[in-house]
């Protein structure tokens, strides 16, 4: 029988060097995106059982507050929902930040309302735009304002807090302009915040990260989205493990990231544990609900990694699905192997 690739390489790293942590610092500090938690707290839970003497602390601030801290060489880790900004990589680069960047999973906003609401079936980007733009503040307050047939009830709304990199997800892929928000909705960086309004308000509507939705899918209401702008002939698209792996869900599927200081990764603490993230990662997304990558693309990102290619593979702004991910980091390990 066929030895899986993950297992043999899995297996490799836990024994390869199992007692040499002695003479290392024993600590890795990670913070970031709230989206990615679940699955970089899965991770870190399973690599404590294996090197119990390892701390490893996992902070919920944002992909915008991680990346600050990331940025000014505080934490080892950034977990991020987005790439890193030029402004960033110039922080990086003022600082002596060197980083590689890594995709682990991807993930998606997903919008939804409560769960009596009865009358929403679908919405358009436009439709999004035109309740969340910034010239809807205090404007757009009730569901018939934005179609007629809709009953006369107030607009409750729950969003990103603004460090947040769902909040710079959301606002450019909806408004076409990051940070582009009316500002009177209730807002936070914990999503479970978010999914507790949208359940208590009966005409609430609210976005946030996949995983949050399924874990309280019996309570809420997704609505799928018709992207008129960049047409894909499906009509309005549920997000769900084919629909975002294969780019069809739009314009809000994303890749989520680890941001690595090089400097740390020379540690071998930090070393082993990003390598056990990419040999855990498509596991435990699916056993968390979320939507792994392709297998070959987790082994293009760990060959990245071992090899320490520093940078970004995007341009700022830049949003690739799935194949068109895995083809550039493919060629991108090419040119720098």
């Amino acid at each position: 029988m066929r030895v899986p690739f993950e297992k043999i390489l899995l297996c490799f790293i836990i024994v390869s060097q199992i007692s040499c942590f002695g003479s290392y610092d024993d600590r890795i500090r990670i913070d970031g995106s709230s989206t990615l938690y679940p699955l970089t707290e899965a991770v870190a839970e399973e690599f404590r059982s294996v090197y119990p003497e390892i701390k490893i602390t996992v902070g919920v601030s944002g992909t915008g507050g991680g990346l600050k801290k990331f940025v000014r060489n505080e934490i080892d880790i950034a977990d991020a929902s987005r790439v890193l900004t030029t402004s960033e990589i110039e922080q990086c680069k003022k600082n002596n930040v060197p980083f590689i960047e890594i995709p682990v999973s991807n993930d998606a906003l997903v919008i939804v309302v409560n769960k009596s609401n009865n009358f929403v079936n679908y919405l358009t980007v436009n439709e999004l735009k035109m309740i969340w733009e910034p010239g809807a503040q205090l404007k757009i307050k009730y569901w018939d304002q934005i179609r007629a047939e809709w009953p006369h009830l107030p607009i409750q709304l729950f969003g990103a807090g603004t460090s947040s990199g769902s909040f710079d997800f959301f606002t450019k892929s909806i408004m076409g302009e990051k940070k582009a928000s009316r500002g009177d909705y209730t807002a936070s960086e914990d999503d479970n915040m978010l999914v507790q309004g949208v359940e208590g308000a009966k005409g609430a509507l609210g976005y946030f990260g996949l995983i949050y939705y399924l874990e309280n899918k019996d309570n809420l209401k997704a609505i799928p989205i018709d992207d008129e702008k960049n047409d894909n002939g499906k009509g309005a698209i549920y997000p769900d493990e084919n629909s975002i792996k294969h780019g069809y869900y739009q314009p809000l599927s994303r890749t989520e990231f680890l941001y690595v200081n090089k400097n740390s990764a020379n540690r071998e603490i930090v070393k082993k544990f990003v390598d056990y993230y990419l040999v855990s990662a498509s596991k435990l997304v699916d056993e968390i609900g979320g939507v792994p990558l392709q297998k070959e693309t987790y082994i293009e990102a760990l060959k990245r990694f071992d090899n320490g290619i520093e940078g970004s593979i995007f341009k700022e702004g830049e949003l690739l699905n799935g194949k068109q991910l895995h083809e550039r980091l493919k060629k991108k390990n090419a040119k720098n192997l």
